[in-house]
């Protein structure tokens, strides 16, 4: 196998990933961002302790099903893998298209 067929695979499992793993980490970082903004809106109007529930769910707490040892570093990891390949992808698009336009 050439070097360019090599890294054209290289660029398409680097997608693969990228798209398989998007929709996963979306709703996990979504309903972190959400509920830590709610929360912060609800506990600035001194009505915090109202929505301590907010509170468990940012931490990764859903119930019987507790995350929060966890959680943090599953959104960590999903997120920083998104930027790798995110980037990797992006870089690859920009060298891709300097080469064919000279």
């Amino acid at each position: 196998m050439t070097d360019s067929k090599k890294r054209n695979q290289y660029f398409q499992d680097i997608r693969h990933l990228h798209r398989t793993l998007a929709p996963i980490v979306l709703l996990p970082l979504l309903l972190t961002v959400i509920t830590g903004v709610v929360y912060q809106i609800v506990d600035l109007a001194g009505k915090g302790d109202a929505f301590n529930w907010l509170l468990d769910w940012h931490k990764g707490h859903f119930g019987t099903l507790n995350l929060e040892v966890i959680y943090p570093f599953l959104n960590a990891f999903g997120l920083c893998i998104l930027l790798f390949t995110g980037m990797s992808l992006w870089l690859h698009m920009r060298r891709t298209t300097k080469k064919r336009s000279t």
